[in-house]
């Protein structure tokens, strides 16, 4: 199963600014893990750096998958890389699997043709940003 998110995303669609989240929400951050872990979590590049920016480390209990172009693109160990989100996903999911697509914006627009769920978290609030969730049919 595809699930894109879990996702916060401001009234005015905004998700990031400067590669990273422009608010902090603990309990947002909880229901992330909390969904997550144990699971595969497919993320961008700039997501992925983010991630070791904040943590040092990939996201724990996870198997971290990382989209990117460049073949060369060093990941940590235990981080599986593909070139393009089709790729990923038809490698990684399979029955009773749960997939998570967590980002950036453009795993979001492309994954929202293969999404059987999407978990957002809606912020009844603007904020000044960079990244923005595609438009989609809720």
């Amino acid at each position: 199963m595809i699930i894109l998110g879990p996702v916060a995303i401001a009234r005015n669609n905004v998700i990031g600014k400067n590669n990273e989240l422009p608010w902090y929400i603990p309990e947002d951050l909880k229901h992330f893990k909390e969904l997550t872990t144990g699971h595969t979590v497919i993320m961008g590049r700039k997501t992925y750096e983010s991630i070791i920016a904040r943590l040092g480390k990939p996201l724990p209990n996870r198997r971290s998958v990382v989209i990117t172009s460049n073949t060369e693109y060093p990941v940590a160990e235990g981080v599986v890389k593909y070139t393009n989100l089709e790729e990923a996903i038809a490698a990684e999911d399979g029955p009773d699997k749960q997939v998570f697509l967590i980002g950036g914006q453009r795993i979001f627009a492309e994954g929202l043709q293969f999404a059987n769920t999407i978990y957002t978290t809606e912020i009844h609030k603007d904020f000044d940003g960079d990244i923005y969730f595609p438009e989609f049919d809720k």
